[in-house]
């Protein structure tokens, strides 16, 4: 192993709703939290206020847990002003990342806090994240619809830092490259406010006008899951691993965030690598990404084409699956297989007409499940359950505290004694006493005594692993002059944690040259400062940014590693139908979008029609 690789810290990033989601994640093992800026953030729904981001900072900081601050949208002119001045609260706050797509305000004169590359800039390629790197971005996330050998390929030719996406929703369209919600109704992901028109019902038909599905979800997607891929994406050079879900509650963020803590332990012990915060989590509950919201999982195609990545027939939560109906009386069914319901589970299903309907269980009795309604099901109707209630109710218990290993040590003075801490992260705090050291009558105890007070940390977010009395006598000491000295060296201890704290470096920033000479209006140019940025990296073309109210009809709306005809079945060896192409998709408002494939290395692009 090289040097490099000892010293590599390895992040877990989860995402935050509000201060209640980043307590769920920081006490669940999170390394860092990324949270919705008051403005400006690419999830309009989940900003924060400048003071419950203040104290999700003085939380984190505490176990070395950063927080990064999305405010990554797209500006008009008027609007730099105002995102300049929210990056100078949020700097003095103390954050620790910041970001961002736009490029204007790199033009702007902002405080020295380390930028980070959405995933919304499509860092899809080596010469993309070359270039965010030499203009002096600290790190870059990158696009979701990258394969296992892209992200080597990056890595291979950048040193700044990769984030990658491992759970969650997955936007159908590539990263930054969606404009179907703006083409809709003018509500534009980049500007934060998306309408998800990926999970509504669509009818495809083929050029002859044949209707080949009618009124299903055709563009929504599985959810992410890469759990089993994570020393893949570790030797392809990714450092943070984050979790999808500014719009989830605690308890979701809870569940994956405790799932992929175990997953990454595990690895990271068998390496010899550490992650990038301190303390233990000690989780209440058994993880298990099933059991919260989910679509389904995808890997989608990290390390190939892998099974079928839409969730076509609903875009709902489904749950896990629980097994098949084998017998159906008056006012009960039961289950074939293994798996078991309790009162108050919720469960969904497909009805006969692929209608997702659900019910909850009132009562189960030696296994006959009595659901509040019967309808819709039958022998044969496959179950899932959406609502696990006792697992639920786990999740709403209080989570036990997140505690940082510390050993304690007490030895002599000239004066008197002293106290010694060292933390899990080798830092080190010492607090002396002067006092008479009086002989203790009765050693054992007195040895005994001086070992519990010192221990008992359970007030602080300290756990003692070790106390060793190093003095040399054992001396008397009175039990308030113990708590005394352990309360003094914890507080010290706080003290040079907090200015040893490990921090993300802020670059300086600085043109550099852009791999390509043209910039079409999915560059995302919303203002001259990004404009004059990017001429000042050698653009010569630059179009404007869609939102600026250009026509889309005509214009290609969503490009997308998602193969439409694969998930369909239509491609060559599954099916021996004449299909004539360009395929027409028609949304429920009878608005036309045209269809066609990339073959071979499988994708969709997508065209407005009108």
């Amino acid at each position: 192993m090289t040097m490099d690789e000892c010293n590599r810290r390895i992040e877990l990033l989860a995402p935050a709703r509000d201060f209640d989601c980043a307590c769920a994640a920081i006490l669940c093992g999170a390394d860092a939290v990324y949270v919705g800026a008051p403005r400006f953030s690419a999830r309009s729904a989940a900003g924060n206020s400048l003071e419950d981001i203040r104290r999700v900072v003085e939380l984190a900081h505490v176990y070395y847990v950063r927080v990064y601050v999305a405010l990554n949208t797209i500006l008009n002119d008027e609007e730099l002003a105002a995102a300049k001045a929210l990056i100078e609260d949020l700097y003095a706050i103390g954050i620790d990342g910041l970001i961002i797509q736009d490029m204007g305000l790199l033009a702007l004169d902002l405080p020295p806090v380390p930028l980070i590359a959405s995933t919304q800039m499509n860092n899809a390629s080596a010469e993309k994240v070359k270039f965010l790197e030499e203009v002096g971005f600290s790190r870059v996330i990158l696009a979701r619809e990258l394969r296992l050998e892209q992200i080597a390929e990056i890595s291979e030719a950048t040193s700044v830092e990769l984030e990658c996406f491992v759970h969650g929703a997955l936007c159908v369209g590539a990263s930054g490259q969606c404009y179907m919600s703006h083409a809709l109704g003018g509500r534009s992901g980049n500007r934060g406010v998306c309408a998800q028109p990926c999970r509504r019902r669509y009818t495809v038909k083929d050029a002859a006008g044949t209707v080949i599905a009618k009124d299903r979800f055709l563009l929504s997607l599985k959810d992410l899951n890469l759990a089993d891929d994570l020393e893949l994406l570790l030797d392809a050079g990714v450092t943070s691993f984050k979790i999808e879900g500014r719009l989830k509650d605690a308890g979701y963020v809870a569940n994956v965030v405790g799932y992929y803590r175990q997953k990454l332990d595990a690895i990271l012990g068998k390496r010899g690598l550490r992650k990038s915060s301190s303390g233990e989590a000690r989780l209440n509950f058994t993880p298990d990404p099933r059991k919260t919201f989910n679509r389904g999982f995808t890997d989608y195609g990290l390390t190939g084409r892998g099974g079928a990545m839409g969730s076509i027939d609903t875009p709902k939560s489904m749950g896990e699956p629980m097994g098949e109906i084998a017998e159906v009386g008056r006012d009960y069914f039961v289950l074939a297989g293994n798996e078991e319901l309790h009162n108050g589970d919720g469960i969904c299903f497909f009805d006969a007409s692929n209608n997702l309907c659900g019910t909850v269980v009132n009562r189960v009795e030696g296994g006959r499940i009595f659901p509040q309604k019967m309808d819709g099901l039958q022998v044969g109707v496959a179950v899932s359950r959406n609502y696990d209630h006792a697992f639920s109710k786990q999740l709403q218990t209080p989570a036990q505290p997140r505690t940082i290993g510390v050993g304690v040590t007490l030895f002599d003075t000239a004066d008197g004694v002293a106290v010694r801490a060292v933390d899990e992260d080798g830092n080190e705090a010492v607090f002396e006493m002067v006092t008479d050291k009086q002989p203790a009558e009765k050693a054992e105890q007195a040895v005994a005594t001086a070992k519990k007070q010192l221990a008992k940390l359970g007030q602080t977010v300290f756990a003692c692993r070790d106390v060793r009395i190093e003095t040399a006598a054992v001396y008397f000491f009175a039990v308030s002059a113990l708590n005394a000295m352990k309360r003094g060296v914890v507080d010290e201890l706080l003290r040079v944690r907090e200015g040893n704290r490990p921090m993300l470096k802020a670059n300086e920033i600085k043109p550099a040259a852009y791999p390509e000479k043209r910039l079409a209006f999915t560059g995302n140019v919303f203002n001259e400062k990004a404009r004059d940025f990017y001429a000042r990296c050698g653009v010569e073309t630059i179009e404007p940014a869609a939102e600026t109210g250009m026509d889309l009809a005509g214009q290609t709306v969503m490009t997308t590693k998602y193969c439409l005809r694969r998930q369909l079945e239509l491609c060559a060896g599954y099916s021996e139908q004449n299909i004539a192409e360009p395929l027409l998709l028609i949304d429920e408002n009878g608005r036309e979008f045209e269809v066609r494939f990339h073959c071979g290395e499988c994708g969709t692009t997508i065209k407005c029609k009108n």
